[in-house]
């Protein structure tokens, strides 16, 4: 295993565990059914935050496509991608962002 491939496995790990401690946080006041919409929501706009992150990442590629091709309606191809691999970044763990925002939300909830 190479040492980049270790450290963001280990880096996962962290943002699991941030996760786990973000949800346990604050239990006893806030309902379950409140958290788990606050977790949602967390997770929503880190998912748009990755498509944001990643739309500039694809469009600084220029018009042409991973084997050359560009053509009428690539753009349209290109957002789908993108919001999917925001997607699967964040069920995968995300990069943190969600977690901060749940504890941050309830702490407003609890305020």
């Amino acid at each position: 295993m190479s040492a980049l491939s270790l450290e963001v496995s280990m880096g996962m790990a962290r943002a699991s565990q941030a996760r786990t401690d973000a949800r346990t946080e604050g239990a006893s006041e806030v309902s379950g059914a409140r958290r788990e919409a606050l977790r949602a929501q967390a997770d929503d706009f880190e998912t748009m935050f990755l498509e944001q992150m990643f739309g500039q990442v694809f469009s600084a590629n220029g018009d042409e496509g991973t084997f050359g091709e560009a053509g009428p309606g690539s753009d349209v191809y290109r957002s789908m991608l993108v919001s999917e691999y925001a997607g699967m970044v964040n069920k995968s763990g995300g990069i943190g962002l969600s977690d901060q925002i749940y504890s941050e939300l309830l702490k407003m909830q609890e305020g």
